[in-house]
Order: C-alpha cells, then structure tokens, then sequence
C-alpha cells in the first residue's frame, strides 16, 4: 500500500517561505491594495453598465408579463393589446418574434388591467389611501448574512409587482448603491445632511429659547448651515429602476458614527435616533412612496440605530449555522438594551416634567434564514424555528446557482434576462426570492389592514 501523502503544513521550508514572503507592509500601502480594489470594482460593476456608465433595466417579454407580472392569461393579453393600440405593443427583436416591454411600460399595462380588468384578479397591490409608506429595515451586525442581497431582491420584488420604492443605502460601503447603479460624490449625497438638518434644527430652536432667556444663541457651524438648505429631495437619486429611486451611500457616510455623539454631547436634549425617520416624514417622503427599506451597517452604530427607530418593519437575515445563531442572539440582545436604554433616558426626564412616556415599537420583526441548504441545514433550521417561534420566518431562502451568478455579476436576480440561463434554473432561482417577498408581502398586507381598520374604527369614534 503505497504510504499516505503528508498534510500541507508539514515540512515547510523557511528560505521557501521567505522567498514568498514579499517586504513588510507600511501604512502607505494600504492607499495602493485600496486603489487595486477600486480598480477591481469598476471593472466588476461596469461590466452591468452601458456605454455611457448607467445601468439600464432589461426588457420583460410576454411570457414572464403574464407569469410573474400581471395574473392574466398570455392569449386574454394579446387580444387587450390588439384592441387597445394606444397600450405599448413591446417590441419584437426578430421578424415574428416574441414581444419585450420595458418595465415602465409593464408598470402602465397592470395600471389598464387594474382599471378595466376583472375586480376579482390582484392587478394592482394592496396599498390602502391615506396610510404613509412602511419603513422596513433589514439589519444584523454580523456580515455575510445575505443582508444587502435580500434587502436589494426585495426592494425589486416590491417594484415588480407595482409598488413605488425608495432604497436608503446606511451602510458607508455602498453595496446597495452599487447594485441600484448609484452615485455618489461625497457625504452631501447621503443621509448625512439630513441627520444634520435634524440636529441644526435642534440648535434652532434651543437658540430661540435662549434668546427669549436674554442669553447668547449657540452659531451653526458651516456643516449645519448647509444642511439647513438641503432636503430629502436633494439627495434621492433615480434608479435604472422606473419604480425604484435611491439615497446612495459612500466612505464618507462613516464620517456620521463620529458626527453624531460630538452633537448629542453638545445638546443632551437632542433625539438623535429620530433624526432619519423625522426628516423623511417632514420631507414628504412617506407619502411619495409605498416602501421605504433601509440597508444597514454590519454594526449596531447610529447609522442602525438611526435605521431601526424608522422602522415599521425589522428583517434580520441569518444562516442556519450555529455562529449565526448565537450572533443573532447577541443582536437581540444589544437591541434591548440599546432601546430600552434610551426609553429608561427619556422617560426618567419625561415623569420628572409630568410628560407622557414614550415607548419604542415595531409592527413587526422577523428573522429570515438566507442562504439556506435543506441536505445539511434542515435540522438546525427546525431547531431554531422552535426557540424562536413566530420570530423565525417560516420560509427559508435557498441558495441557488442563479443567486450566485446574480451575484458574481453586481446584479440581482430579477435583472438576469432568462434566456442566459436554462428556462427551469431560471424560475428555481428566483422562486427563492418570489417566496420571501411573498411571505414579506403578507406582513406587509396584514399590517397595512390592520392600520387601515384601527384608522376606520378611530374616525368612527
């Protein structure tokens, strides 16, 4: 029998070893392996990009229009388009080929369909009048959960079926900016002069009472008094996306983790983790649109902190490993005691001034597991649906080779044309994400109704 071949790690040779080694490594360097990696981004996201830089949007052709986008017969389609010419007709890329829409124009085909179609068919989405949009962030601090991924897929998902979405991009990595095809210059195009605004407004108001006091007023630096001029609108960017805009991120977003506990030293008084959600709703942005989600730092910082107080909805995606497990919990439980030690804050001011008390909440908060292999995961997977009951989303993402093509390309799935893939790899890959926005979308419904019903009992009263 001839002898067992050796583990790697025996018998290293130090002169070898040394030979590979290359020099040490200065603090400069880093500025040049930073430029290689730039290098290697552009390339990587150009490679989704037209000529001139943008991102473009694919075309939908008729049989994914009337699979996955409008619930009506491929046959009952064509007969509407042929009496309704003033509809898009698509455009064939062969002589008697199949027909290709833009989303845009799919988005006005479901907009006819929903107005003169059967009432007994979803052609448009839930949505009810009057309600503001639903702010939903996606977070966890550990990274490599599939965090931006399924924030990105459900934003498109959203999109798809008809609803106007706006993406926050929190996380100064600029992921989400990346996928969406964003740009931005500096930290003027983030959220970062709005958290500004907020905390410039503060400072308004608190000079207003020191004037009426006969004391001198605290000046605006030059930071705030710009970002006393600024709005939401100033920084939201359009998207490829027809139904998709942005607030992008980039490095110099980071700069706000530093920013924000230099201001809330300077003014105790100012509520620094309502900055994000009062700003968007001063703004108009909760009537403009039907989604908010907001991507999130791999950290629980003020950026999160900021993200999660917004929100109406938290997704906490997760492995079934059991390190993801155990972070998650320790997640849960930095949540705690970070909420509970700002209402303890709050409220312990609040009773000494016989205010009334304020308490966090969130429609909801859900783990989602990512990721997910049924042949080595599916008995980990039930063990923590058991501990975790209602909070563990049911359904579990699987990882197909879609999604990591997708991935590999700086796009998501429902940017992929199918004619690059097999037909049945294709609609494997992206039922993964169909079932998790449906499961999303059934939260998002069942909370709307209830608003809904809790908003018709009150006018009632």
């Amino acid at each position: 029998m001839a002898p067992a071949e050796q583990p790697p790690y025996f018998n290293i040779a130090p002169d070898a070893a040394l030979a590979e080694l290359g020099a040490p490594t200065a603090s400069d360097d880093f500025a040049a392996i930073a430029e290689a990696c730039a290098r290697g981004r552009a390339d990587l996201a150009s490679r989704g990009l037209e000529e001139d830089g943008t991102k473009r949007l694919r075309l939908f052709s008729t049989w994914e229009i009337t699979r996955y986008l409008i619930p009506v017969a491929t046959p009952h389609f064509r007969r509407v388009l042929k009496a309704n010419p003033e509809l898009p007709q698509g455009r064939s890329e062969t002589a008697g080929g199949a027909k290709w829409f833009t989303l845009d124009e799919v988005l006005r085909l479901r907009a006819h369909f929903g107005a003169e179609g059967s009432k007994a068919k979803e052609y448009l989405p839930y949505r009810p009048e009057g309600l503001p949009a639903k702010m939903v962030a996606v977070a966890n601090f550990k990274g490599g959960v599939g965090k931006t991924s399924t924030c990105a897929h459900l934003a498109m998902s959203a999109a798809l079926d008809g609803y106007k979405v706006l993406v926050v991009d929190l996380d100064s990595q600029g992921s989400m900016t990346s996928v969406f095809g964003g740009k931005v210059a500096d930290e003027w195009g983030t959220v970062f002069p709005l958290l500004a605004r907020h905390y410039g407004a503060h400072l308004r108001q608190g000079n207003q009472a020191r004037l009426d006091r006969g004391e001198a007023p605290v000046p605006l630096d030059d930071t705030l008094s710009e970002a006393m001029n600024l709005s939401a609108s100033d920084v939201i960017q359009k998207t490829h996306w027809p139904n998709i805009d942005l607030i992008g991120a980039q490095l110099n977003l980071y700069w706000a983790e530093f920013q924000i506990p230099v201001w809330r030293m300077q003014a105790r008084g100012w509520k620094l983790w309502d900055a994000l959600a009062d700003r968007l709703a001063a703004d108009g942005v909760l009537e403009k649109y039907d989604i908010v989600f907001l991507d999130t730092p791999p950290a629980l910082g003020y950026l999160t902190i900021n993200g999660l107080a917004a929100a109406d909805i938290v997704l906490v995606p997760l492995g079934a490993s059991f390190l993801e497990f155990d972070s998650t919990g320790r997640f849960f439980d930095m949540l705690h005691s970070t909420f509970s030690s700002i209402e303890d804050g709050e409220n312990t001011a609040a009773r000494a001034l016989g205010r009334p008390e304020m308490a966090f909440e969130w429609d909801a908060v859900r783990a989602v597991l990512t990721r997910y292999d049924s042949a080595q995961q599916a008995e980990l997977a039930s063990l923590m649906q058991a501990y975790l009951g209602r909070t563990l989303s049911p359904h579990r993402q699987d990882y197909t080779a879609l999604i990591g093509q997708a991935g590999e390309q700086v796009s998501g799935i429902y940017e992929a044309d199918y004619r690059d893939f097999n037909r049945e790899t294709y609609v494997r890959g992206r039922e993964a994400f169909d079932e998790t926005y449906a499961a999303f979308k059934k939260l998002l419904v069942g909370i709307w109704r209830r608003d809904e019903l809790a908003a018709r009992q009150a006018a009632d009263a």
